[in-house]
């Protein structure tokens, strides 16, 4: 074979493996159901994009209510969105409380694309204690959580502003035109369609990830 033959065909399998990766990196599906067709949802994107959404047959629905901060304890896994602060500390733009079940899902920290240096950390809370700015308590009503997880710990404040939801069993009828979504891991296909085999509904409050 020549060598030009050869690294055609190297290119080719590159090209392949590239392409069947995008395909399966998750994608994550932030929006509203526009309509609903079978199990095909047209989903509006915060962003302002249109996608279409296969959701598979066994796939499970959760629903997101609304929780508070006192549902919070000590030895709770939960999960938060959170951005920096001028001052270094970490404040959450929202808290999400796992049940049981569920503990141990992504755990740790890491960047996430909620907005531009934000992070996403899963943990177990160790404290629940009054924020504090300049050494002295804040008299806005905040705390801070200090989540630990296995490669380390991180200290988050949460304020009035912070959305608090914890994770209920939803249903398929929850997924309907209007209903506010957040699909964490969708594929695409390779017609640029999506499927998910999960779908995060919100049941009175919009999925805040």
């Amino acid at each position: 074979m020549k060598a030009g033959t050869v690294i055609g065909a190297v290119c080719a399998v590159v090209l392949a493996s590239a392409s069947v990766f995008a395909q399966d990196k998750p994608v994550r599906v932030r929006g509203t159901i526009d309509q609903i067709d079978g199990g095909v949802m047209t989903v509006k994107t915060r962003e302002g994009d249109t996608l279409k959404v296969k959701f598979a047959d066994e796939g499970k629905v959760i629903a997101l209510v609304k929780a508070s901060l006192d549902d919070i304890k000590p030895n709770s896994y939960v999960g938060s969105t959170a951005m920096p602060q001028p001052d270094g500390s970490w404040r959450a733009v929202e808290v999400h409380i796992f049940p049981e079940a569920m503990r141990g899902t992504g755990e740790g920290d890491r960047p996430y694309d909620y907005k531009p240096r934000s992070t996403m950390t899963n943990g177990t809370v160790n404290n629940v204690g009054k924020t504090k700015v300049n050494g002295t308590v804040a008299s806005d009503g905040g705390s801070t959580l200090t989540l630990n997880y296995k490669d380390g710990s991180k200290n988050i404040d949460v304020t009035p502003e912070t959305v608090i939801v914890t994770y209920v069993p939803g249903s398929k009828e929850e997924l309907k035109a209007g209903a506010r979504i957040y699909i964490p891991a969708a594929i695409r296909q390779p017609d640029g369609s999506l499927t998910a085999a999960r779908v995060n509904v919100g049941r009175g409050v919009a999925p805040p990830m």
